[in-house]
Parts: structure tokens; sequence; C-alpha cells
């Protein structure tokens, strides 16, 4: 198994990140709520104390939601920003975060899809078979303003498309077929209190009283 970081080869990391053990939680905004329906503006002060702890904010969340990416739009924030701790079927970890990303785009012709189901922390519950290309790159800069090139393959890969897409106002659901849609967000409806429950007890975990 390897481990990269901000796309680098590193030696090892340890299972919950510091950033994560800084951060405080925040609510995951839900499909329908006007921010994720809309671009995220460009990011443009660096180095801040605000953004360093926006982005442990986001570690932390991301660990109680048990997920692998998450979009600055998610907790409620406008900006083009995300953040991810992934596991690839190739038993690799990949660790980082992002801004303003631009998600390079392969010509269709030389293009593989890997068809995969597919879920959302802002869809809680379902999961939907979705194709995405097998392969990624997204480029962009790190919180202090150096440039930064990340690429993956299969799950990895189709992270950074996902969470590319929710910067420009998107949902995996918006790709599905109507009628799929229509089923995967019945299913939201059924799975949501327990999906709920479940960050809502790993997050009072977090607490010293749930220590």
């Amino acid at each position: 198994m390897a481990v990269y970081v901000q796309g680098r080869p590193v030696g090892d990391c340890p299972r919950v990140l510091p950033e994560a053990e800084r951060g405080t939680p925040r609510r995951i905004t839900e499909i329908g709520e006007p921010i994720l329906a809309r671009p995220c503006r460009t990011a443009t002060e660096f180095g801040t104390a605000e953004l360093a702890a926006l982005i442990d904010d986001m570690f932390a969340t991301l660990y109680v939601a048990e997920g692998a990416g998450l979009a600055a739009n998610q907790v409620d924030v406008d900006l083009r920003l995300f953040v991810w701790d992934c596991w690839d079927e190739y038993g690799d970890r990949h660790i980082g975060h992002i801004l303003n990303p631009v998600l390079d785009e392969e010509p269709v012709s030389s293009r593989r899809l890997l068809e995969a189901p597919e879920g959302c922390l802002s869809v809680p519950g379902p999961y939907a078979k979705l194709p995405r290309a097998e392969h990624a790159v997204v480029r962009g800069v790190d919180q202090d303003g150096n440039s930064l090139v990340v690429e993956g393959r299969g799950y990895f890969a189709r992270c950074l498309q996902h969470e590319s897409d929710h910067l420009d106002g998107g949902l995996y659901v918006d790709r599905l077929p109507q009628r799929k849609r229509k089923s995967v967000m019945r299913e939201m409806q059924k799975s949501r209190d327990e999906v709920m429950a479940r960050r809502a007890e790993l997050t009072r975990s977090r607490s010293p009283e749930g220590r």
C-alpha cells in the first residue's frame, strides 16, 4: 500500500489526520439547498488562518460522515475548494486538498469510462451506477497558493471528478437518467434518518464527553 499526500508519495500517515484532530465537524448541506446548485467562487486569498481552519473542519466533517471527499459548498462555504482522504481499489491512500481546481478533460475518442456505484454525502444513503473517466487530472493550488497537480485512476479518479462537479454546482444525481434519479431520491428519504443518526453518533464520540 502506498500513501500519497497532495499527489506525492510519503512514507506513512496516521489514520486520523492532524487536520481532522484540530477541526470541528460542520453540518453537511443536502440536495435542494441553493449553494449546491451554483458554481462556487474562485479563491483569491491564501495562507490565512481562516482558510487553514476551514480545511481542518472539512477533514473533521469528512471523517464523521465516513466519506472519501468533501467540497466546500457541502459545508455551506461558497469557495472552490475540496479535500479528500480516499482509498482506491489498488490499496493506495490519497490525502489532500486543492483550491481552484481545473479538471483536465481527455478527448472523448481516447477516454476510457468505468461504470461503478457512486454516492454523495449531500444525498445521504443511496448509491447509483454512473460512468466516469478511469483517469483524471486536476490542476490548482494548495492553501498557500502553490501550484498543485493531482492525478488519479479508478476510484480516486472518480472522487476527483465528483468533487470537481460539486464546485461547478453539480451533483452525481444530475448525471443520472430521470427515472433513476427519482429512484435514488426515494431511497434517500428512506435511509436519511439512519445516516444522520450515524453521523451524530460519530460526532459525539469526537467530543471530550464522548471519549
